[in-house]
């Protein structure tokens, strides 16, 4: 039976969900919604954040992020990536409006990685 890893940097997180063919990064557009690789668009009722993952570098704040797992109406996972603060990719209010807007429902991370 396949021992499961423990996940602890963002790089093995995201390494996993590529193994798992998940790794659909989702970024906010200029009109306020977010979109996949694929050229999906989403608006907050259309997604679900289903785990939170924040990792803290030792030693520089730049190092400091947030992942969010979400799940689609269609139940495909995709991801958010974004910096703490003032090292945050995406400027204004809307992008931290936009992920308020989206419901929270958490879950096991083996549910999501099998």
């Amino acid at each position: 039976m396949e021992q499961p890893i423990e996940m602890n940097t963002l790089s093995q997180i995201l390494e996993k969900l590529r193994l798992k063919g998940k790794d659909n990064e989702l970024k906010m557009t200029d009109h306020g919604k977010m979109q996949s690789q694929a050229g999906k668009i989403y608006k907050p009722e259309d997604l679900t954040i289903v785990k939170t993952y924040r990792f803290e570098g030792p030693s520089d704040p730049a190092d400091n992020s947030v992942l969010y797992l979400l799940i689609d109406k269609d139940m495909q996972i995709g991801y958010i990536i974004d910096a703490y603060g003032i090292y945050s990719d995406n400027d204004g209010p809307g992008f931290d409006d936009f992920l308020k807007k989206i419901p929270t429902e958490n879950r096991d991370e083996q549910e999501l990685f099998n």
